[in-house]
């Protein structure tokens, strides 16, 4: 890889002595990693079910390296095509890239926003942290590569989560000391990423430093002012440019003297930064390519989770205060009572389950509100995808449990119409939950033993 003189003399600077170890790196295989979803399944089950998996990442215990392997039958694993990875038990993540979402210390109960959340590795980190409570914001500028977000939420089943497409600077309008804890994790020039995406050395070429250091202060501009007295906010790039990083973080320090430095919690294989507090993940030092953090807090006491003042109410056609059992009489009694009492909204002929207390905002745009779970035609409601993935095995009576190792699993995952003969199931004929291995995987409408396939078309197995 050729790499721009310029570049390359900043990072002589920047590193002295160690700058031969740093272009060794070049030379060096790629790590692989992928990060545990434990709003479903634990960090130690997953590694007993997929041996393959290698020791943890250092700052966050939730990640795993692997490098290729075999599951315990010796079938050849690609963990972008297992089962498991459509059950969303895993998101397959950078190494480097999950610190962001491992040092926010988030709470549960907390509203949290990831700022610039697209495609959503960092934001399904987040989600899974918050175990059902709370409510998460995940919004990208860009609504194309927010609509990643939607997808990789509902895979994650998170289901206490708004997904929006809007400018940091309308975000800050109508949310004003909103979040007990922000992400920016921000565009940047990208050097940490040159070993991995030789695309971004074209872009600093074209851009670098200069051209995104003003970007990520107005995005951090933004970010303050949406953050209430006592909150908290971590700022991280994949950049190694100081000007991006420790001069960033100087900046806002003098800008808005409110806001202090906080160290990083605890010993997770990071790097001081040249910032006291601050920390980077150097490739030549560990598993991972380079990234930039740095958590601040802002000053004073707040209602933790509570809004300071409600002035915005949801609005457009809109209507709630049924329950579930009430707004899909024909479905709900699948459910256990814990479910047909939920408290759902009505958006036309859409149900959403809205996370609590959290309330919509008027003149922003929003790709997702709460958890989808179905829509109304003809009075008869037909289930989400997403409802299905934020299911546990025991919410549903109909249900047909695939063994991992059943080829039927893959057939059903390309949209085939499959057999259920032999296979451990309950309830009767019509809806039903599809799983593997206890997880579930999407819907089905089973007649004796064959299942007519309602997997979401966009979600199949290619």
């Amino acid at each position: 890889m050729e790499l721009p003189k310029e570049y390359l003399v900043r990072m002589q600077e920047l590193l002295g002595e160690e700058y031969p170890e740093y272009l060794d790196s070049f030379s060096k295989a790629r790590v692989t990693a992928l990060r545990t979803n434990t709003r479903k399944i634990s960090p130690e089950e997953l590694k007993a079910r997929m041996p393959f998996l290698e020791e943890s990442v250092p700052w966050a215990p939730e990640g795993f390296y692997f490098s290729g392997g075999k599951t315990k039958d010796s079938a050849q694993v690609t963990p972008a095509k297992h089962p498991y990875y459509f059950a969303g038990l895993y998101y397959l993540q950078e190494a480097s890239a999950m610190s962001p979402g491992a040092m926010l210390p988030v709470e549960p109960g907390d509203r949290v926003l990831d700022l610039c959340g697209a495609p959503g590795g960092k934001a399904t980190h987040l989600g899974a942290r918050l175990a059902g409570t709370g409510v998460l914001f995940a919004n990208d500028i860009s609504a194309s590569r927010a609509q990643a977000m939607v997808k990789n939420l509902e895979l994650f089943g998170i289901e206490n989560s708004y997904v929006t497409a809007e400018t940091p600077e309308k975000l800050a309008q109508s949310f004003p000391s909103y979040f007990d804890k922000i992400l920016v994790d921000a565009p940047c020039s990208g050097e940490g990423m040159f070993r991995r995406e030789s695309a971004m050395v074209k872009d600093w070429v074209q851009k670098g430093p200069s051209y995104y250091q003003p970007v990520q202060r107005e995005i951090l501009t933004s970010a303050v002012s949406m953050l209430r007295p006592g909150g908290m906010l971590l700022y991280s790039t994949c950049t190694f440019s100081r000007e991006e990083d420790e001069d960033n973080v100087a900046w806002l320090l003098r800008t808005f003297p409110e806001l202090t430095v906080l160290p990083l919690p605890g010993n997770r294989g990071f790097s001081e930064g040249f910032l006291p507090g601050t920390g980077r993940i150097w490739p030549q030092r560990a598993r991972g390519e380079g990234h930039f953090l740095a958590l601040l807090q802002k000053e004073g006491g707040g209602n933790r989770g509570k809004a300071v003042e409600e002035t915005q109410d949801w609005t457009g056609k809109q209507r709630s205060g049924r329950t579930f059992a009430e707004a899909a009489p024909d479905f709900a009694p699948l459910f256990g009572s814990a479910w047909q009492d939920k408290p759902v909204s009505e958006e036309k002929d859409s149900l959403y389950l809205l996370p609590e207390g959290a309330q919509k905002r008027a003149g922003i745009r929003y790709l997702r509100t709460g958890l989808f779970l179905g829509s109304r035609k003809n009075g008869r409601f037909t289930p989400s995808p997403a409802l299905a993935l934020a299911l546990q095995k025991e919410d549903f009576s109909n249900r047909v449990d695939f063994s991992g190792s059943d080829g039927r699993v893959i057939r059903y995952l390309k949209g085939e119409t499959v057999a259920c003969e032999g296979v451990p199931s309950s309830g009767e004929d019509g809806w039903t939950l599809v799983l593997v291995d206890g997880f579930p995987l999407g819907w089905a409408k089973r007649s004796k033993d064959t299942l007519k396939n309602k997997y979401h078309p966009g979600w199949r197995w290619q």
